[in-house]
């Protein structure tokens, strides 16, 4: 794939072109920063499976990039994170106002790119995520700092605010092929459930991993109020007072004990099951590829399953 994601690159590249300033100094800023790439990876290995090579598949690459990127920025800015990928966020350098409008500059710029396609199919997927990515957002919101939340609940918010990109991405590699509806919802369904995976193990790194193999600030799901599955199994599995301890923090963001917290989330098995409920989510994605030909591309889906699970970083 490595010539191919350098095309991708020069597509976002000519594509984050403006005529402002700000725009261009914020766009670099955060592109260039790197990432997995998973996304737009996921639009290309799909559409090279199922036989499509045309240029379009780039353009819909770069933007579903834009639009992972323009929700990072927003993020950053709600969160009030101040590393991400192993430096300063753009809200952090740039300041919350420019981040969040060069956010809906890249938002406006990926709708113009999915135009440019000029297929309803296309439209339709798009439109649908990005919809249900924003009301991941607001679910995830109206979760901070509740220790009550119920498992089920916790996953609707990862379905929605990331897998549900994921889906989309993989969807459209099938879409810009032609693919029968069938083999279509099997990719979407690929994507979903890796999606998933792939933020459970973000999730359990927060509290297994370091600050500068994660690129982002050990302890920031805790410090936002954010009740994931590590910590709900912690509070399932450990002593009353260990629960009353991880409730407090969740209610107040706290940090100040993050080490005995961590130490509890590791003593229960929190961080197994969490592993575990992934490498699940990932068995499922595998599945699905038997609906795709034997290809070197399938075998990239193949691997992307184990790398998302089994990720450290």
């Amino acid at each position: 794939m490595a010539k191919e994601m350098q095309a991708l690159d020069e597509v976002i590249t000519e594509q984050l072109r403006s005529d402002v300033v700000l725009i261009n100094q914020i766009s670099q800023y955060i592109i260039s920063a790197g990432g997995k790439r998973i996304r737009p990876r996921l639009v290309l290995l799909f559409a090279n499976a199922l036989g499509f090579t045309g240029p379009q598949r780039l353009t819909l690459a770069a933007t579903v990039e834009f639009i992972h990127t323009s929700t990072l920025l927003h993020d950053d800015v709600v969160d009030e994170s101040s590393l991400r990928r192993g430096r300063q966020t753009a809200n952090a350098v740039f300041g919350n106002a420019a981040s969040v409008l060069v956010g809906d500059f890249l938002y406006s710029r990926a709708f113009q790119l999915m135009v440019s396609v000029n297929r309803m199919r296309v439209l339709e997927v798009l439109a649908d995520a990005t919809n249900v990515i924003a009301e991941g957002e607001v679910l995830q919101l109206m979760n901070m700092h509740d220790p009550d939340l119920a498992v089920d609940d916790y996953l609707r918010v990862i379905r929605y605010k990331t897998a549900k990109l994921f889906e989309a991405s993989a969807r459209l590699g099938a879409v810009l092929a032609d693919a029968p509806r069938e083999v279509e919802e099997r990719c979407a369904d690929y994507g979903r459930f890796l999606g998933t995976a792939f933020q459970l193990v973000d999730d359990l790194l927060d509290y297994q991993g370091a600050t500068a193999e994660l690129g982002k600030n050990v302890g920031d799901d805790l410090r936002e109020g954010k009740p994931t599955l590590p910590l709900l199994v912690a509070m399932e599995r450990g002593t009353d007072d260990e629960r009353q301890l991880i409730r407090h923090a969740i209610e107040q963001g706290e940090v100040q004990r993050l080490d005995d917290i961590v130490a509890i989330v590791r003593r229960t098995g929190a961080l197994d099951v969490t592993r575990e409920a992934a490498r699940k989510e990932a068995d499922k994605a595998r599945a699905c590829l038997e609906a795709l030909p034997t290809s070197a591309f399938r075998e990239a889906l193949l691997d992307l399953c184990v790398q998302s699970a089994d990720r450290s970083f």
